[in-house]
C-alpha cells in the first residue's frame, strides 16, 4: 500500500499534467469503469510556500489529485451517495522554519501520504462530500529524501539529520472528511457558497467558511477542495471556458493534531484562519490556475502566519 501511495504521489508531482483530447476522453470513459461507472475526469492542485511568501517553512508543500467515476455527468451531483466515486491521492511536507538546526517548539518535520475514496451528492440544493483516507506518516513515506533531493538540485540546504531526528515518527492513520455547502446565485455571474467541514484523524477539527466566485468556475462542473489552502479545483467534466476570479475565507477550531503532538509541549492556537484569492483561466485545450492563501498561526510558538501559492497547469492534446 505504501509503495502504491508513494508512486502515485511522486508520479503526479514530478510530471507535467497532460490529458487527451475530448474525443479521446470519451473513448477512455467507455473503457475505464468501476461498477458500471464511467471515468469522468481528474483534477489536482500543487501548493508551495515558495510560490507565496518565498520562504520554505511550516505548510511548505503539498499535492492533491482526484479521479472521478460516475453514471454519466449532466452538470449536477447525483442524489444518491455512492453513485459518484472520487479517488483522492495526496501528500504533504510540513517543516520547521529552520531546516538546518533543531529549534525546540518550532513545529517538527513531518511527511504524509494519503489515499482514499470519497463520494459527492446533493439533497435538493445542498451539496455533500464525504469519505475516508488511509494516511502514512513519517520517514516510511520517503518524503524526507525527496525534499533533500529537490533542495540539492536547486542548491539550497535541505533538512539535516538533526532536524529529521525530531520528525513525526512512522504512523498509519484513518481520516474521515465531510463537507456540506450550498451555492447562491448573486447575479452577474457572481455566486456565494457557504460551507461546513469536519475532519477526523490526523487533525480533528470543525470549519466554517464561504467562497465567492465571479465567472463560470464551478457551474455544472465537478470540483474538489484542497485541504491546505481551501481552494476548490475543477476535475474535468463539463469545464466552462473563460476567466473566473475566486475569493474565500474560513475559520477552524482544531481540537488535536498529530503534527503538533501535545506530549511534546505544543499548544494549538484557539482558531485557525485562511484567506484566499485566485484566478482560473479555461481555454479550449488549456487550463491555468494560480491562487494565494494566507494561513494564520497554528501553534503558540509560530511567530507569524504564512502565504502559500497554489497552481495548476493543464494541456490537452
Amino acid at each position: 500500500m505504501l509503495r502504491i501511495m508513494a508512486a502515485l504521489f511522486l508520479g503526479c508531482v514530478l510530471s507535467v499534467q497532460a490529458s487527451a483530447s475530448e474525443g479521446e476522453i470519451t473513448d477512455t470513459a467507455q473503457t475505464s469503469s468501476i461498477g458500471g461507472r464511467s471515468y469522468l475526469g481528474f483534477g489536482s492542485t500543487f501548493v508551495n510556500d515558495f510560490l507565496g511568501d518565498g520562504y520554505d517553512r511550516w505548510r511548505t508543500g503539498s499535492y492533491g489529485t482526484s479521479r472521478f467515476w460516475g453514471y454519466g455527468w449532466n452538470g449536477e451531483l447525483p442524489q444518491s451517495a455512492g453513485d459518484l466515486l472520487e479517488l483522492r491521492v495526496g501528500g504533504e511536507i510540513l517543516a520547521p522554519a529552520c531546516l538546518t538546526t533543531h529549534v525546540p517548539l518550532d513545529r517538527p518535520w513531518a511527511g504524509m501520504l494519503s489515499a482514499g475514496l470519497h463520494t459527492q451528492f446533493r439533497r435538493h440544493a445542498t451539496e455533500f462530500s464525504m469519505g475516508g483516507d488511509i494516511l502514512a506518516l513519517g520517514p516510511q513515506t520517503g518524503l524526507n529524501s525527496l525534499q533533500k533531493a529537490i533542495h540539492n538540485v536547486i542548491g539550497i540546504p535541505g533538512p539535516t539529520d538533526e532536524v529529521l531526528d525530531h520528525q513525526i515518527p512512522n504512523k498509519w492513520l484513518v481520516r474521515f472528511v465531510g463537507e456540506t455547502g450550498r451555492t447562491f446565485d448573486l447575479g452577474g455571474q457572481t455566486s456565494m457558497r457557504p460551507f461546513l467541514e469536519t475532519r477526523l484523524g490526523d487533525e480533528n477539527l470543525v470549519r466554517a467558511g464561504v467562497d465567492f466566485t465571479i465567472g463560470r468556475f464551478g457551474r455544472g462542473e465537478l470540483v474538489s477542495r484542497d485541504w491546505v489552502t481551501g481552494h476548490r479545483y475543477r476535475s474535468g467534466a463539463n469545464q466552462e471556458k473563460g476567466v473566473s476570479f475566486v475569493v474565500g475565507a474560513d475559520v477552524a477550531k482544531v481540537f488535536s493534531s498529530v503534527y503538533l503532538p501535545e506530549d511534546r509541549g505544543y499548544r494549538l492556537t484557539n482558531t485557525r484562519n485562511r484567506l484566499r484569492a485566485g484566478i482560473h483561466w479555461q481555454g479550449k485545450k488549456h487550463h491555468l490556475f494560480y491562487g494565494l492563501t494566507y494561513l494564520s498561526e497554528e501553534f503558540d510558538m509560530q511567530y507569524e502566519g504564512q502565504f502559500v501559492g497554489a497552481v495548476r497547469l493543464d494541456f490537452r492534446f
